[in-house]
């Protein structure tokens, strides 16, 4: 065992934090952490011995030999002061991932959407490929079943954060950008200022390592452009470029309703793909995944082989269930592409269902700042209805009128209704047997999404 450090993590229930808890464990360093509520990620950290405690205090850090705190944990904290008094240095998480990593072969996996879907099936595939990747991805990928391994060999695929500047302690040997589009606008106050991350991001790629990015989204492709004029190697996927990069053919949703598709390298044919999970993004996430899969020399029929046995990760198209005839899906779209790609994926696979749309803004300078943008989000959905913000790490500015800005959306069915129990009680009374509902939250809706499964399973066994 690797009795180096003692490593103490404040805000260890975290996606971010937990996943790299769970890889020094495995690596036989010794891991303890704290954090204001219980969470299922540190739950299962105390099944593999760490000592997870709730609520904050300076005797927490007691033993520590390093900190790691979360990006909403403040100086102000009282186990970042204790550990500071002591004389134990405290990191943020971009600031440990190069000690980490070093000695990996890092394949990052960066961009404004689908960055969870696409590192969670990198490291299934390399896994199934018997390369033993190490991994942290924001969610627990349902082939994996974790969020994060140590692995045992050199590849380590990681989901590079923007927020905060997390990806900035990496240095790649491989980057994977799915789209660069305006988000954080509390961090990045403006386009340019979350593309000038981005470009900082392309620059700590290693010297021999190569950017791949879907060149159909502008951001991605002025990326592409970046990257050439400072002379890193690069690749680009799209949906439709026949003569160069990595592109589909024939792509089409399935019977089973995931989609499929043939990949192109130029006017070559490589693979056929066929995919569980559903919507033309989730096919864009295969096909980076694939480039990644032919930079290193992989065989792409066995990778495709597990990208068809891909079951995607929690609250992303995650299917809750279905009660009483009503299927439960819990999503974590909080942008309006987000939105947009989710419902014309859950169109797809349900057709002549009604699609039920619950939508929980998250922070208040995003649904502010691209408020147009949500306004056009909601096409794909018959019935909208919108919460109030979870507000995360901000407070409310003075003016911000909800209840008018619901009005602005172009949907003609959209109900504002301000807490998750009255969505609860609404949603109850409304729904019916066919009925589609999606609950869309980076926040705390998930559990009103868990009480209404269980409401309605209630109803169904009544009925019965």
């Amino acid at each position: 065992m690797n009795a180096r450090h003692t490593t103490h993590f404040i805000g260890i229930g975290g996606t971010g934090l937990s996943a790299i808890a769970r890889v020094l464990v495995e690596r036989g360093e010794h891991v303890t952490g704290s954090d204001r509520e219980d969470s299922a990620l540190a739950k299962s950290l105390r099944q593999v011995g760490v000592t997870v405690n709730i609520g904050h205090a300076a005797g927490n850090v007691n033993g520590a030999t390093r900190v790691i705190r979360s990006s909403a944990v403040g100086e102000d904290n009282v186990e970042v002061q204790a550990a500071r008094a002591k004389g134990v240095p405290v990191f943020k998480r971009s600031e440990f991932l190069g000690e980490l990593l070093a000695n990996q072969q890092v394949i990052a996996v960066a961009g404004s959407h689908g960055k969870t879907t696409t590192t969670a099936m990198l490291a299934w595939m390399l896994t199934a490929l018997n390369q033993k990747p190490g991994y942290i991805i924001g969610s627990v990928a349902q082939n994996l079943g974790a969020n994060a391994a140590a692995g045992a060999g050199r590849l380590f695929v990681i989901e590079a954060d923007e927020y905060d500047y997390m990806f900035l302690g990496l240095s790649p040997k491989i980057a994977l950008v799915t789209n660069v589009e305006h988000d954080h606008p509390d961090l990045f106050p403006t386009p340019r200022d979350f593309q000038h991350a981005f470009e900082k991001f392309v620059d700590r790629i290693q010297p021999d390592g190569t950017l791949i990015a879907c060149d159909e989204d502008s951001g991605a492709s002025e990326l592409l452009a970046y990257a050439k004029s400072i002379g890193k190697q690069t690749r680009f996927y799209s949906q439709n470029h026949p003569f160069s990069g990595y592109w589909m053919k024939a792509n089409k949703a399935t019977e089973a309703a995931g989609i499929s598709f043939v990949a192109m390298r130029a006017s070559e044919e490589l693979v056929e793909v066929k995919l569980q999970v559903p919507g033309h993004h989730n096919a864009l996430n295969a096909l980076g995944a694939l480039a990644v899969a032919d930079l290193l020399g992989l065989s792409l029929p066995e990778a495709a082989m597990a990208l068809s046995d891909f079951r995607g990760t929690e609250r992303r198209f995650e299917v809750r269930g279905e009660a009483n005839g009503i299927l439960i899906i819990d999503d974590y779209a909080h942008h309006p592409t987000e939105i947009r790609s989710t419902l014309a994926a859950a169109r797809a696979r349900y057709p002549k269902r009604r699609i039920v749309a619950v939508w929980q803004p998250h922070t208040y300078s995003r649904t502010r700042t691209l408020q147009n943008d949500f306004e056009q989000a909601f096409h794909d959905a018959d019935n909208v209805i919108v919460t109030d913000v979870y507000a995360a790490r901000e407070q409310q500015p003075a003016g911000f009128d909800m209840p008018g800005f619901v009005k602005s959306i172009h949907h003609p069915s959209v109900r504002y209704i301000p807490t998750l129990s009255d969505a609860h009680d609404a949603l109850l009374a409304d729904l019916q047997p066919g009925d589609v509902l999606i609950v869309m939250s980076a926040g705390d809706a998930i559990e009103m999404s868990s009480e209404l499964f269980s409401s309605l399973k209630k109803k169904e066994e009544k009925r019965a």
